[in-house]
């Protein structure tokens, strides 16, 4: 009777207090996950989704990575097989393997490769390139190598404050880790 989504209507309405007046972005985050169920009640997958990504983009700046990489998973699986939604699929998986590289770079690699097999389209994508080269650079201990690659990708493609936030983080790490050896 569409009572579900009066409901999330008014849980995103609460999340969104919190995530721009409260900055308590813990209950923006539940009241997200309330909303995406209440959707998922009315069979609203698109708004579902879109209520999930907000989860696993504030959960990833929480530094709760794994909830994220699932969120991300989760939304874009579906996806594979619509062919309007297809072309998200590979934003997706993007920035699951950007949470994967904040995470440990093997599994990022082996993240990769799960999302190259799922879908072949990801290999051949701008993103996909430029997580593979993100990867050697770490794997190389190559801060200036980083920092070129996400200049050259950065330079056609803007990247949102989001994802400059987490690869920031993964670049911070690569600095740390000669200083503790």
């Amino acid at each position: 009777m569409g009572r579900f989504t009066i409901a999330a209507k008014h849980h995103i309405t609460v999340a969104e207090i919190y995530e721009t007046e409260l900055t308590d972005m813990e209950k923006a985050v539940q009241n997200y996950e309330k909303a995406a169920d209440y959707y998922k009640g009315e069979n609203s997958t698109s708004s579902a989704n879109k209520c999930l990504l907000k989860v696993a983009q504030f959960s990833a700046s929480m530094e709760n990575y794994e909830k994220a990489i699932e969120i991300y998973e989760e939304v874009a699986k579906p996806c594979m097989d619509n062919s309007l939604l297809k072309y998200s699929v590979k934003d997706h998986f993007f920035h699951a393997s950007v949470c994967h590289m904040c995470m440990d770079t093997v599994n990022a690699q082996i993240a990769v490769k799960s999302y190259e097999e799922q879908f072949p389209a990801f290999s051949d994508s701008r993103e996909c390139k430029l997580v593979k080269n993100l990867l050697q650079a770490v794997e190389d201990e190559n801060v200036d190598q980083f920092t070129d690659v996400l200049k050259d990708y950065d330079s056609i493609s803007r990247l949102d404050p989001f994802l400059t936030t987490l690869l920031l983080r993964v670049k911070k790490q690569l600095n740390a880790e000669p200083e503790l050896c």
